[in-house]
Formats: structure tokens, C-alpha cells, sequence
């Protein structure tokens, strides 16, 4: 099974992470299929940016996300949009 992970990237104290789409039984820090976004939740200058198309890509082909990865998609209105195509808007 496929899932989409946060890889935790960065110096001490100061944590981002990668969103990478990874086989389920491999640890985050091992090899990964493909990096779809990267998020820094640092308050100073939080940033996120997903490869929206390579996201919902990953999400029809069945890949499923952490819970933490959720919520960042729905930040990001990329689930919103997942979720319109599962209701049949075949875009």
C-alpha cells in the first residue's frame, strides 16, 4: 500500500517537513517514491506548498494519507477537491 507521509527535514529546533509518497513499510527517512509538497509550520514564516496535481494524482491511483497529511490537504483545499471527484466530478 502506497500512503503519503511527512518526512521530517531541518535543524534542531527549527523542524519542516517534506510530504512524500512512500510504500507503507518503509521507514520516512528511507527511500520514497516522490516528494509532493514541503511544509514549514514554523510561526515566524509558516509556509506550504503542494504539487496539487501530483497530490490528487497519488490520491485517485489509491494512495491514502497520514491523518497529519489530511489536514494539511484540507489547508491546502487539495481534499476538497479529492472528494468532489470521489462524488463523480471526473475532472
Amino acid at each position: 500500500m502506497v500512503k503519503i507521509k511527512l518526512a521530517r527535514v531541518g535543524a534542531v529546533h527549527r523542524a519542516s517537513y517534506r510530504l512524500i509518497v512512500t510504500d507503507a513499510r518503509k521507514a520516512t527517512d528511507s527511500n520514497f517514491i516522490e516528494v509532493v509538497g514541503f511544509w514549514n509550520p514554523l510561526p515566524e514564516r509558516e509556509e506550504l506548498q503542494l504539487k496539487k496535481e501530483r497530490i490528487l494524482d497519488w490520491l485517485k491511483k489509491g494512495a491514502q494519507p497520514t491523518d497529519s497529511v489530511k489536514k494539511i490537504l484540507k489547508r491546502g483545499n487539495v481534499w476538497k477537491e479529492f472528494i468532489e471527484f470521489k462524488k463523480g466530478g471526473n475532472k
